[in-house]
């Protein structure tokens, strides 16, 4: 059997990171309006925006700053 490439897991975990900032991103702009969790004080959703837009953003350059192949 042949082993499979770690690239492969790499790709995989920096495209999920992504789509869970945006995902994080959607929720929070949701909370602010109002439209979902009408209870939740609006710096909260602020919050969450914030960690999304990290997510969505730096997260995935860090990771392929981290996993790049040496030269």
């Amino acid at each position: 059997m042949s082993e499979t490439d770690p690239a492969i897991a790499r790709f995989a975990a920096i495209n999920l990171v992504r789509i869970g900032g945006v995902a994080c991103v959607v929720v929070g702009m949701l909370i602010a309006s109002g439209r979902i969790l009408p209870g939740v004080p609006v710096p909260v959703a602020y919050a969450v925006l914030a960690v999304g837009l990290f997510g969505a953003l730096v997260a995935p350059a860090l990771l392929v700053r981290k996993w790049r192949t040496p030269k």
